[in-house]
């Protein structure tokens, strides 16, 4: 077992886990996304005619579509597929409309699921360490401990044509100790099964990799660390690559 695995599983099944991994992950007070007034009056005029692919034109441009329904995603990517598709959008539309406009627009203004702020949680937490996050050509010469400052592009471009890591997807966070590269994914793994076991094997793949001039890391926390027979933690028992919780970060890196 990696040492980092087995530092991570005593500090999660320890006092004062959960407590900690809040500074990482902050629950916050959910804040519904209010529409502005005129585009619920615009949304009110569609609502009350019968034209359900006007409905759904406006409907699949807000951040938030007001059912759930695997045939969403593919609407969204042109007007075309609303036109060339009548049976689905009727489907859609009459399920819209069984909301009723009140349900509709509370459905539109739901806050955003927490799985889908983790990403930007953790982002925003990694700046609190303490090191600096620089631009490529100072992150190239420095020599203490950094983080690559940029966008999920550079972030893929870099760990490509500086490393030579062959990723087809980028990594969360790039660090450098001295001399030394790190690419890393970070997830909290919530609960077993479905998304959160695709998002465990999404780092899976990142350590499997051995391409490129980095050192390759997971930062896993959540139930992956609780101590039973489940599939997760008997894999990240199995690795030998460096997999810890957020909350080893810090010692990790000063470890290097």
């Amino acid at each position: 077992m990696n040492e980092w695995v087995k530092k991570s599983i005593e500090r999660a099944n320890g006092p004062g886990y959960l407590d900690d991994l809040l500074k990482v992950y902050p629950v916050a007070e959910e804040t519904k996304r209010r529409l502005p007034r005129d585009k619920k009056e615009a949304l009110r005029r569609l609502f009350s005619r019968p034209d359900d692919q006007a409905l759904l034109k406006a409907l699949l441009g807000m951040p938030r579509f007001p059912v759930k329904d695997p045939y969403v995603a593919f609407l969204r990517r042109s007007d075309v597929f609303l036109e060339g598709n009548l049976v689905t959008v009727r489907r859609l539309a009459r399920r819209v409309r069984a909301l009723g406009f009140r349900g509709m627009i509370a459905a539109l203004e739901e806050p955003k699921e927490f799985n889908r702020q983790i990403g930007t949680l953790f982002g925003k937490w990694l700046r609190k360490l303490g090191y600096p996050f620089l631009e490529e050509n100072d992150f190239l010469v420095s020599d203490g401990i950094a983080f690559l400052e940029g966008s999920e592009t550079r972030y893929l471009h870099f760990a490509n044509e500086q490393l030579g890591c062959g990723l087809s997807k980028k990594p969360d966070f790039i660090a450098k100790v001295g001399a030394r590269y790190i690419i890393g994914e970070a997830k909290f793994l919530t609960d077993y099964g479905g998304h959160q076991n695709a998002q465990f094997h999404d780092a899976l793949r990142l350590l499997q990799g051995n391409s490129g001039n980095a050192l390759r890391v997971a930062v896993l926390d959540g139930v992956v660390w609780i101590q039973d027979h489940n599939l997760m933690f008997r894999a990240v028992c199995q690795l030998e690559k460096p997999a810890f919780s957020a909350l080893l970060l810090k010692d990790f890196l000063e470890s290097l």
